[in-house]
């Protein structure tokens, strides 16, 4: 993968996430522009490669995994309280639960669909 397109799938993640997020819930962390352009830099690799529900359970994997992390050290270690899912159904520790892992899983098909397009506009790239 060339820099040019680290940089651009890190950056689509990075900005793209916080606005889903001021979307969904009116309200974002900083923490969650770093999250989401980790995930779509993890994910980018695996979009030219395999079937849309197998991207889709590797969205769902990935982004589930960075929201424990992530909601370990911001909302246990640190307190900052970004979230909190212990009212959802089959939480975790209240940082991750089923119903938002679902959604990440619906959440892979724009990111696909995303990720091939910087594909494409970094082809002609150095």
């Amino acid at each position: 993968m060339k820099k040019s397109e680290k940089i651009m799938a890190f950056t689509s993640g990075f900005t793209g996430y916080p606005l889903l997020e001021l979307m969904w819930r009116g309200r974002t962390h900083w923490s969650m522009a770093l999250a989401g352009g980790l995930a779509v830099l993890c994910l980018y690799p695996a979009c030219r490669k395999g079937s849309l529900s197998g991207f889709c359970c590797k969205t769902a994997a990935v982004i589930t995994g960075i929201e424990l992390t992530f909601g370990l050290l911001f909302n246990i270690i640190l307190q900052k309280n970004v979230w909190d899912y212990s009212q959802k159904l089959w939480n975790l520790w209240g940082q991750i639960c089923l119903p938002y892992c679902c959604l990440w899983f619906l959440l892979g098909i724009p990111i696909r669909w995303l990720c091939r397009g910087l594909c494409r506009a970094c082809s002609n790239l150095p």
